[in-house]
């Protein structure tokens, strides 16, 4: 134990701290200081060109609107080219959120099955090439899923929809009167495959973080394989399933081509997901924005303000949850 003088001249905890941060600061390289300021650079460059977007997309919008005729939310048409113009996107929202929730249905417990079955049930000499086949299908460009969708999966529909009509027709969603099977049910299973890559690449490396002392752990408890899956493996990589989630919603929903190659669009929504028509907003600008005249491409770029909207949405919301859940992250493991 130190002399009265020696403790009244030791400073205080948070004043060394503070003395040793200054100091560490100081110490710093250049080179450190260089990536230091390149890197907040960056971040800042990030933001800068998002506020950049949306100012554009919102003063060319706004140009467009002020002169609408309709309720550019509610309304069932669009005719930029009438005087007055008369336009609206709720038909283009209601198409790009359905097709979206069908695809994410689909896709979402299939890849995180695959993503299980390749790092805890899939011999050794198979996991390579599978993951290999999953890796060329997401370099895969969507103008190739969209003449695939067009030539092959639209003409083998028929056979879906109409067992679909026996059995689930009487719920309204999934009555089918006959017509071509290009609807929003189709476009769904064209985007659930699209998306199938992304969601299982992110969830299997996520999935291969675990710690093998919680699966050891499970194990040593005498618990079986499913069991180590359900009470270690999931919970473990259930923010970086939601991640993987995010980033596929967000293709669906900003998917153009395969899109409109697919889909006979129809500015009408309809109640069952095996009726033709509808539209979605990525279909829809890339469709009218080559023949649109000056207004009718301000009145594109409103609809594309709510893409964007609807996007930044999305993606804090998946944000939020992974938040609140970070007890199952690898930094707390």
């Amino acid at each position: 134990m130190g002399t009265p003088t020696q403790i009244a001249d030791t400073p205080p905890p948070a004043q060394q701290r503070t003395t040793e941060k200054r100091a560490a600061r100081g110490a710093t390289r250049p080179g450190d200081r260089v990536f230091l300021g390149l890197s907040r650079g960056s971040g800042i460059l990030l933001l800068v060109i998002m506020a950049a977007i949306a100012v554009f997309l919102t003063y060319r919008a706004s140009l467009a609107i002020s002169k609408d005729e309709g309720n550019f939310l509610t309304t069932f048409q669009w005719d930029t080219g009438l005087v007055p113009p008369k336009f609206g996107i709720a038909v283009l929202a209601f198409g790009t959120v359905v097709s979206s929730i069908v695809a994410m249905v689909i896709a979402v417990p299939v890849a995180v099955a695959i993503a299980l079955f390749l790092t805890h049930y899939a011999p050794r000499r198979l996991r390579g090439p599978i993951a290999y086949v999953i890796d060329l299908l997401a370099a895969v460009p969507s103008i190739v899923y969209g003449l695939w969708g067009a030539l092959v999966l639209v003409p083998h529909m028929n056979g879906l929809f109409g067992w679909l009509n026996d059995y689930l027709g009487w719920t309204g969603v999934f009555s089918w009167e006959g017509g071509a099977p290009r609807s929003m049910l189709t476009v769904g299973i064209l985007l659930a495959i699209m998306i199938l890559p992304i969601i299982t690449n992110v969830s299997r490396e996520v999935f291969r973080q675990v710690p093998q002392m919680h699966e050891e752990a499970a194990l040593a408890l005498g618990a079986t394989r499913w069991e180590v899956i359900r009470m270690a493996v999931i919970p473990f990589g259930r923010s970086g399933v939601i991640s993987a989630s995010m980033l596929g919603l967000g293709r669906a929903l900003g998917e153009t081509m395969a899109v409109a190659t697919v889909l006979s669009p129809t500015f009408d929504i309809q109640a069952s997901l095996l009726d033709p028509g509808g539209g979605t907003f990525a279909q829809n600008i890339a469709g009218k924005f080559g023949e649109a005249t000056e207004f009718g491409r301000d009145a594109l770029i409103a609809s594309g303000l709510v893409l964007f909207v609807i996007t930044l949405l999305v993606n804090g919301a998946a944000r939020a949850i992974i938040a609140r859940r970070k007890e199952y992250s690898g930094a707390n493991a």
